[in-house]
């Protein structure tokens, strides 16, 4: 008799553990209510942008031919994005950190199993599935009809880009984890960027990319296709590429993760003294954000992705000016809603250092702010490339918007930090910064804030009102301030810090 475990036991076994974790993760969350209203925001908002636009009453021609032409490019933006998400991260996010699931049994297939069930809680990817639930409805129109099976074609092309996003950051990570890896990893990584700039620049490549499956799938969610059909060959292709991401997993946990290994054992050599103790704790922070792995390969994903993917398919200065709330409340979610997780039981000794408690504080918020500031420049710089000639009223809003979200991201970050402080290990390529469902609730929170913002000036932008940009950038600027007067002032109570200094450090 055989007693070799089949493939299909170590499934469901990997499904009955995933079951315990997540059961796990609700029981020990510290505060339900936000994690239960934001679940239920973001059902709602998923549901209005499905259904709401269908019943939109004004419906241009001339926009649902333009709608109609970006759907192609839209489907392949979400395949690279999700893709490039879980490259970055090394495999998808933990649902279970490191170091808590070496005492643990938990297989490889258990990971791949969370680390999908985690990947719609990010903004990025809630914001992407939004858009193109809401193209769907808004092309189809008042026939419910219709629009029930080409809205499970959109849900099912999710479905199929998140399960070969995570099968490809598997990939990656595999080759990254072998001999020569991280060289090797890197230049497939730049190599598919040099695709993408290819694909935007080359009319024969974008034809290629953009036809094939996303553009079948295109073609039906328009109304030129079965959508039933189309529905069927993707959820297959959705579990062949879960089975073949478990797989990937199980290899991938064979070898030893090389960059956190060459950080961790690297030596970095004495620099001049700083002339200030600001410039010392920003230097110190600083060097604590670029020397983390998930944090650097982060920061540069949000920064560079979305801004490859409009040189695939330019957009419109109307359109750059919502950008930076997408990667500014991204880059937020890499540390800045638990800014003192940097630091662990370094926060003990960064306590005992003879500065005025707020220093720290500025120094952390400042080294936050030039990273949200960086990273949107970097996107719209990208983006602005194909965008064409802007208005002086686009330019303004722009640089408006930049501003406008960082503060926005900031203020809540770190008002976040002080309320709901978590005890982390950035040391994984794969770690956050809170557990799953408190990252639910920010990335919901920011997303909805930065993209009604961001949209609201891109309208006055279109209309030619830069001054009511500049004053309505002004308005949220000043309570922005407002809410970082009130962070400071709170951190400065040394109760509020010691039972900081007391989570982060356990």
């Amino acid at each position: 008799m055989p007693t070799v475990r089949s493939w299909i036991e170590d499934w469901l076994t990997a499904v009955t553990d995933l079951r315990h974790l997540l059961w796990f993760r609700v029981s020990t969350l510290q505060r339900r209510r936000p994690a239960a209203v934001a679940l239920t925001v973001l059902v709602v908002v998923s549901v209005g942008s499905a259904t709401v636009p269908a019943w939109w009453p004004e419906r241009d021609p001339t926009t649902l031919d333009r709608l109609a032409d970006v759907v192609p490019a839209y489907l392949v933006a979400l395949v690279a994005l999700t893709a490039a998400a879980a490259v970055a991260s090394g495999g998808g996010r933990e649902l279970l950190a490191r170091d808590p699931a070496a005492v643990h049994p938990i297989s490889p297939v258990t990971d791949h199993l969370g680390a999908l069930v985690l990947a719609p809680l990010s903004a990025a990817w809630l914001l992407q599935t939004w858009g193109l639930l809401g193209i769907t409805a808004f092309l189809t129109g008042p026939h419910p009809a219709q629009l029930v099976p080409r809205l499970a074609l959109a849900l099912a092309w999710i479905a199929a880009a998140t399960a070969l996003g995570q099968l490809a950051g598997w990939a990656v990570e595999w080759v990254r984890r072998g001999p020569g890896g991280v060289l090797a990893a890197r230049t497939v990584i730049g190599l598919g960027v040099a695709g993408g700039a290819l694909v935007g620049v080359l009319p024969v490549a974008r034809d290629v990319a953009l036809g094939g499956p996303a553009g079948a799938v295109a073609a039906a969610l328009v109304g030129n296709g079965r959508a039933s059909v189309a529905t069927g060959a993707l959820l297959v292709a959705t579990a062949l590429f879960v089975v073949l991401g478990g797989q990937a997993a199980v290899r991938v946990a064979r070898r030893a993760p090389r960059d956190e290994g060459r950080i961790e054992s690297r030596s970095y050599a004495a620099r001049r003294a700083p002339r200030s103790a600001f410039s010392a704790l920003v230097r110190t922070d600083r060097g604590s954000v670029w020397r983390s792995v998930p944090l650097r390969r982060g920061t540069f994903f949000l920064a560079l992705a979305p801004g490859a993917a409009t040189l695939v398919h330019p957009v419109p200065w109307a359109t750059l000016v919502v950008l930076p709330g997408l990667v500014v409340s991204g880059c937020v979610l890499l540390f800045g809603v638990n800014v003192w997780c940097l630091d662990g039981r370094g926060l003990l000794w960064r306590e005992t250092l003879p500065v005025s408690p707020g220093l720290p504080l500025a120094a952390r918020a400042w080294v936050v702010a030039e990273l949200l500031l960086g990273a949107a420049l970097v996107t719209v710089g990208l983006a602005a490339l194909g965008a064409g000639r802007p208005s002086g009223a686009e330019v303004v809003a722009v640089a408006a918007a930049i501003v406008v979200v960082t503060g926005q991201a900031l203020s809540g970050g770190l008002r976040w930090s002080l309320e709901s402080p978590y005890a982390v290990d950035l040391r994984s390529a794969r770690a956050t910064p809170a557990p799953p469902l408190a990252m639910v609730g920010y990335s919901v929170r920011l997303a909805l804030v930065t993209t009604s913002t961001t949209m609201v000036l891109a309208s006055l932008a279109e209309v030619g009102r830069a001054d009511l940009v500049l004053l309505l950038a002004t308005v949220l600027v000043g309570w922005s301030t407002v809410r970082l007067a009130g962070v400071r002032r709170r951190w400065l109570d040394p109760e509020q810090r010691a039972a900081v200094v007391a989570v982060v450090a356990a």
